[in-house]
């Protein structure tokens, strides 16, 4: 229990430290957006008193001194209230957000647990066989990892779309079918949500690969390895049940480390293949200065890495019990 609330405490901190920069963000900006915003919509004519206000408050900037403005700005955060978009206006941030963080969540969360999953299997197999073609390859996997994922992406988009025609280059699916749960409609999101997907795949698999190698090098000299050898064990339960099941420990941390760099570069991917989600729609917002959704899209990424870090410190803690003896 005392290991759970230091990492509650912890987490806690870091989210009230995320909210207060993203609050400051605007803030930070030089100029006054609304003002911008006014003169861009008035083009040089009379403004109407307390229109200035008003605007501020329709797009949750807040009005007063700064402190009042963060209170209030708490108060929006409490009731899930993140102001209205301009670039969608008068659609609320919240709305924008949900209809697109559904693209998101999906192609990440399916496309990072292939990347772990194919990664640390590789890894424990290259590992068990030290010396083989898979085992040389690994190096090769990591001219990848060290790759950008923009790069990845306009190379995937180059010999798959562009020269062999195989996928499609942009978009989420075909704009002639209506969104629904329908098997048109399945088929053609699946089939656009392919390069994406590889994009995240390649350019993480191989430190996931890397890592799980090099781990199960050291594992297999251990005394409990060793022993399940002597016992004449088959070769499968010892490189499952006892070297591997131990060397995925310290990927269970690199994991919460890996995946602010994998949410980050998957913005990029979407931006590069204009899929739709909360990437595409952050570009979106820069470019039309729509600062509610800018802090709405940050604040939304920030506490989603920092739950995930969360649960996978949780669960560290619940696979290796030395890390809460430690704490």
């Amino acid at each position: 229990m005392r290991y759970v609330l230091r990492k509650l405490g912890f987490y806690a901190v870091a989210a009230w430290l995320a909210i207060t920069l993203n609050f400051l963000l605007p803030r930070l900006i030089p100029g006054d957006p609304v003002e911008q915003l006014i003169a861009r919509m008035s083009q040089g004519g009379a403004v109407a008193p307390g229109e200035a206000d008003s605007l501020r408050q329709l797009l949750g900037l807040g009005r007063g001194n700064g402190l009042q403005q963060y209170v209030e700005y708490l108060h929006q955060l409490v009731t899930l209230r993140f102001g209205t978009s301009i670039t969608y206006f008068p659609l609320p941030v919240t709305k924008v957000i949900g209809q697109e963080i559904y693209w998101t969540v999906i192609l990440v969360g399916v496309a990072l647990l292939l990347s772990v999953v194919v990664g640390l299997a590789l890894g424990a197999v290259a590992g068990w066989r030290r010396g083989t073609w898979l085992d040389t390859s690994v190096p090769t996997t990591m001219l990848f990892s060290a790759m950008p994922y923009f790069w990845v992406a306009l190379l995937l988009g180059y010999v798959f779309a562009q020269r062999l025609h195989l996928f499609p280059l942009s978009g989420g699916y075909d704009p002639a079918l209506i969104p629904g749960w329908h098997g048109a409609f399945i088929a053609t999101a699946l089939r656009h949500a392919i390069l994406p997907a590889l994009t995240i795949v390649i350019s993480s698999v191989g430190t996931w690969m890397f890592g799980m190698r090099n781990m199960m090098v050291s594992t297999l000299a251990e005394d409990y390895v060793v022993a399940a050898q002597a016992k004449g064990l088959r070769p499968r339960t010892v490189l499952w049940g006892y070297a591997a099941r131990n060397a995925v420990i310290p990927s269970v941390s690199g994991f919460a480390i890996s995946l602010g760099f994998v949410v980050s570069g998957a913005l990029a991917m979407e931006i590069v293949f204009s899929y739709p989600g909360i990437g595409y729609n952050l570009l979106t917002a820069v470019q039309n200065d729509d600062f509610p959704l800018m802090q709405g899209i940050f604040l939304v990424i920030t506490m989603a890495v920092l739950a995930a870090n969360l649960l996978v410190d949780l669960l560290h803690g619940f696979i290796d019990p030395r890390t809460r003896a430690s704490t």
